[in-house]
């Protein structure tokens, strides 16, 4: 099965982020960085993707926009995450 592509918008400096990525890497999903530090387009098309969201990290699973860290730890903590990688929402 493959996984649906995971996005994250980041920024090097942000322990957030960090958690973030540690959590999908401990699952053994890949993911895709996309650095916004210093760059407004990146930031713009992030903010466009996420609904106006200017804050990092911006979790998204294929188009499904996750939200930040907080959010994709309690996707993970209800069994969501997991869910939606399989394909079953």
């Amino acid at each position: 099965m493959n996984q649906p592509a995971i996005t994250l918008f980041v920024t090097g400096y942000c322990p957030y982020c960090r958690r973030a990525k540690a959590l999908l890497a401990e699952k053994g999903l890949a993911f895709t960085e996309i650095d916004v530090e210093g760059d407004q387009q990146l930031r713009e098309q992030m903010a466009l993707r996420s609904g106006g969201v200017r804050t990092v990290p911006q979790i998204f699973i294929g188009e499904k926009h996750i939200g930040g860290c907080d959010d994709l730890v309690e996707l993970d903590r209800r069994g969501e995450l997991d869910r939606i990688i399989r394909g079953n929402r």
